[in-house]
This record gives structure tokens, C-alpha cells and sequence, in this order.
């Protein structure tokens, strides 16, 4: 996993309820996923959020990536 990547995610109590931001930004991590599952391509969140660079969207990818790899436990 690249820590620099995830270096720009940021989580801060008073901003967006505490939810994962793109470095420091009001601009959630679920909003870049979300744009993405939706068929949005990295140019057309880049031109809809001119503030974001490349490498935030592969942040929020490596982030969401490394939150799937959470143990889950189920009560049998």
C-alpha cells in the first residue's frame, strides 16, 4: 500500500461529521467512490472538482482498499 497516497486522506471531528476527506477538504472519500461507481472517469471528477488532483482519486481508491481488508466477525 503507498502511505503517500494515503496521506491525503484526512479525518477531522468537525468536518463532514468526522468522515474521510481528500486532504482537508469538504470533498469526501465516499463522494469520489460514489462518482466512480457511478461510471464517472478520473477526467470528469478532475474537471467537476478542479480543486482534486490524480493522485486523490487513487487515495480514495487505496482507501477504500484498505478498509475492505477489515475482519468481520458473524455470530453463528
Amino acid at each position: 500500500m503507498n502511505a503517500s497516497l494515503l496521506n491525503r486522506i484526512t479525518i477531522e471531528p468537525g468536518k463532514c461529521g468526522g468522515r474521510p476527506c481528500i486532504r482537508g477538504m469538504r470533498i469526501r472519500v465516499k463522494d469520489v467512490l460514489s462518482l466512480l461507481a457511478a461510471g464517472a472517469s478520473h477526467q470528469e471528477i478532475l474537471e467537476g472538482y478542479p480543486d482534486l488532483e490524480e493522485a486523490d482519486i487513487l487515495a480514495a481508491l487505496a482507501f477504500a482498499a484498505a478498509q475492505s481488508d477489515h475482519l468481520f466477525l458473524h455470530a453463528a
